[in-house]
């Protein structure tokens, strides 16, 4: 089978084409034929050696999210068949083995249904933004442990960022959930994308005053703050979050910190909640999961333009280039092609 690997991290130019055996699954475990593999910021910076648990066991294949057939079943593992669509998460994570390759072994409870109705650009496209999203959709300590239909209904969620991955997964997941939306957004084209989402209420932080705007909406304030850049919004989101609000944090650059301001934080006796979908408890990943499985089940999970979130495409041997669209800040999806569907 065809696989890219990497023996050393740095730049996008470790990554190489290489010829790999076939190996079967062992117990517990299915093999996927990968159709498609979802690249996410985790992935590129893990290659280039700058993510949380980078170390690096050499040689690896990168890239935790895909889509993809099952194809052969290891001992002992039920509910799952021979031919089954799922999509897949975590797979790179304290592995060797990420998603760019033509199949894949994995543990079975990180393979998921993937329902007929969905595509595997879809199914490539949940793993880490949509679990981020849920994680940080439910640390508001009010709030549920585990989304569903009508468990936000009476909350305000703002995310900054709607057009992002994480961002669009917040979004569709919060609106499915029945919380009110507002994302904030650079310029007219993101804000299209947000409301194809579903935002209830777009607003451009470069031309509209943030917080006037979110609390014409949201007078008594936001319940959840769901932020991709918190050190240059922290002052805006401690202005517009309700008290006992929660600010939910996903990202960062390597390196960076938070300056926090204290008094103003404890007025609002506000609760700050990191976000990382890997070291979360074994019960908030799979409420995740099975929460972002309903909502896929009731369509509201959707990619392409149409949804907000346009796709771009890269062949397997173009691997490369497809971290490098991530790193550069492409607006979308970035898929890689691995096999025909």
């Amino acid at each position: 089978m065809k696989a890219i690997v990497y023996e050393r991290t740095g730049p996008s130019s470790v990554l190489v084409l290489q010829d790999r055996p076939l190996t079967s699954p062992g117990p517990g475990q299915v093999r996927v034929r990968v159709v498609v593999s979802g690249v996410n910021p985790t992935d590129w910076k893990s290659r280039a050696g700058s993510g949380t648990g980078s170390k690096l066991e050499a040689p690896k294949v990168p890239n935790q999210d895909g889509a993809g057939v099952i194809d052969e079943l290891g001992p002992g593992v039920t509910g799952l068949s021979l031919g089954d669509r799922v999509w897949l998460w975590d797979v790179a994570w304290g592995s060797t083995e990420g998603t760019a390759q033509e199949y894949v072994v994995v543990p079975a409870a990180q393979t998921v249904a993937l329902p007929d109705t969905e595509s595997f650009d879809t199914g490539a496209s949940l793993g880490i933004p949509a679990l981020t999203a849920h994680r940080a959709l439910t640390s508001n300590q009010n709030g549920p442990a585990r989304l569903s239909p009508g468990s936000l209904e009476g909350q305000v969620v703002l995310v900054t960022g709607g057009a992002g991955a994480v961002g669009h997964a917040a979004i569709q997941l919060a609106r499915w959930a029945g919380a009110t939306v507002i994302t904030t957004v650079s310029g007219e084209r993101k804000g299209e994308l947000a409301r194809q989402a579903g935002a209830h209420y777009v607003i451009n932080y470069r031309t509209d005053n943030v917080p006037q705007a979110v609390l014409r909406v949201a007078p008594n304030g936001v319940d959840t703050l769901v932020d991709v850049n918190a050190p240059a919004n922290i002052g805006t989101d401690l202005e517009v979050l309700k008290p006992g609000g929660t600010i939910s944090i996903y990202a960062a650059a390597p390196g960076e910190s938070l300056a926090i301001p204290i008094r103003e934080s404890m007025a609002k006796n506000v609760q700050y909640q990191f976000v990382l979908t890997y070291t979360v408890t074994d019960q908030q990943k799979t409420a995740a999961v099975a929460a972002v499985t309903d909502a896929l089940k009731a369509g509201a999970l959707r990619v392409g333009n149409e949804h907000g979130l346009p796709l771009t495409r890269f062949r397997l041997e173009e691997t490369a280039a497809a971290h490098d669209a991530v790193e550069q800040g492409f607006v979308g999806k970035i898929l890689i092609d691995v096999s025909a569907s």
